[in-house]
């Protein structure tokens, strides 16, 4: 019997470092784009610029051409100071602008929308119609600004006002519509589309989002070999693209079982972007594989990030994570879940909110909130679990039942971490 039960564990190690045999990343596919190039911050066309901002500046070109590219280097690296500095360069502009000041308004709003200063966002999304100039692009600011707030109502409102079927902006926004809605096949057919539209244009910044986006939408899908050629298009035209090679680690930790070489790949961003989520999703991968060392580095590290004031509100939902699944800390997370409704009151906000009140062991409350602003208004896996986490509390077995059913099919997503918890419902 001791023999028997010693060749049973034997087997579980073996099955949990076989790789899937569906394996679909292949290391020579993208070694070449883990090189650590240093990013560059600096131009001779930003110092020009840059050189003629003074304390007592009126150079509103140069304030609108820095604030640009202080948000490049943002994008590039990860580093919050830079988008507090375009912020600032933003401002400035906006103050001192008599012409073009529209333009301003929906800049600085974009760099609001990128801090989760949603609110503030709208406020200049306002201020930017009030003057007029290009209707386009308030409206599709308004779209953008309201999705981000969950009012989905005067969203669509303003899609349908947009409408342009040869515009790539309108086809990625109906796109994003359609994910919000549920209907993946729909989403990935217009964006697609909006593909098919930047590679025409030949235009670099339109075909990385097109790319980025679609190797996202394909994960979703299940198309995982698509998703992971999307991701390679997007490291073929920028090879430090920090987004696209988190997507490859993902297909290689989630499909492929490979934690260590989903961690080196991550590793090799690391050194030169400095986003806080990407050390959280190393440490979750850490944690999958029974690292605790690296888990631990990581999450100390993620810690050590988002205490930056800087961050503000930015990375309220991953904090909402490590407090109710690392650190317990259910009272904290009961009242950063309320700030987060407060400041988007989306059914993501609202399912945290939830999730906190069943922790604090307030399950009828936690139920209440989950049907009256989660339950059949997000199609979002992870939502999903901590509705049935809630409704299995309250014993609606019915519902837990459906909802399992949806996130079996879901585990790629979710992540190998969670087939476990999915199955236990």
């Amino acid at each position: 019997m001791k023999l028997i039960k010693l060749l049973i564990v034997v087997l579980l190690v073996s099955s949990c470092n076989t790789k899937n045999h569906d394996a679909i990343a292949n290391k020579k596919d993208y070694d070449k784009y883990l090189v650590a190039n240093e990013v560059k911050t600096t131009s001779k066309y930003f110092d020009l610029w840059n050189s003629k901002i003074r304390s007592d500046s009126m150079q509103l070109t140069s304030f609108g051409v820095v604030g640009g590219e202080y948000s490049r280097y943002f994008q590039q690296t990860g580093d919050i100071a830079f988008l507090k500095k375009a912020e600032k360069s933003l401002k400035r502009a906006v103050d001192i602008a008599n012409i073009g000041k529209p333009g301003f308004y929906r800049s600085l709003a974009r760099n609001y929308i990128s801090q989760h200063r949603f609110k503030e966002a709208l406020q200049l999304a306002d201020s930017a119609a009030a003057i007029g100039g290009d209707k386009t692009e308030t409206q599709s600011l308004y779209f953008d600004v309201h999705m981000e707030l969950g009012n989905y109502d005067v969203a669509e409102s303003y899609l349908d006002s947009l409408k342009n079927m040869s515009d790539f902006g309108y086809m990625i926004r109906v796109a994003k519509w359609n994910d919000y809605k549920g209907d993946l096949d729909t989403t990935i057919n217009f964006m697609e589309k909006a593909r098919t539209k930047a590679e025409l244009s030949k235009n670099n910044d339109l075909m990385l989002w097109s790319y980025t986006n679609l190797g996202d939408y394909y994960g979703h899908a299940g198309r995982i070999e698509d998703s992971y050629n999307h991701y390679l298009k997007a490291m073929e035209i920028d090879n430090n693209n920090a987004y696209a090679k988190k997507g490859i680690a993902w297909i290689v930790f989630s499909n492929d079982k490979n934690s260590k070489e989903a961690i080196r790949i991550l590793d090799s961003v690391t050194k030169t972007y400095d986003a806080p989520d990407y050390f959280l999703l190393k440490a979750e991968i850490a944690d999958y594989s029974g690292d605790d060392l690296i888990r631990t580095k990581n999450l100390d590290e993620y810690f050590t990030r988002v205490k930056d004031k800087a961050y503000g509100d930015m990375y309220n939902a991953y904090n909402l994570g490590l407090y109710i699944g690392e650190t317990k800390q259910y009272d904290s997370a009961l009242i950063l879940a309320q700030r987060e409704v407060d400041n988007r009151p989306t059914p993501e906000s609202y399912s945290w909110l939830g999730y906190s009140h069943l922790k604090n062991g307030d399950k009828e409350q936690a139920m209440k909130i989950m049907d009256t602003y989660v339950y059949g208004k997000t199609f979002e896996p992870a939502l999903l679990y901590q509705a049935a986490e809630v409704y299995k509390a309250n014993g609606k077995e019915d519902r837990v039942k459906k909802i399992k059913g949806e996130l079996i099919g879901a585990i790629y997503e979710l992540g190998p971490g969670m087939e476990k918890q999915v199955h236990d419902l």
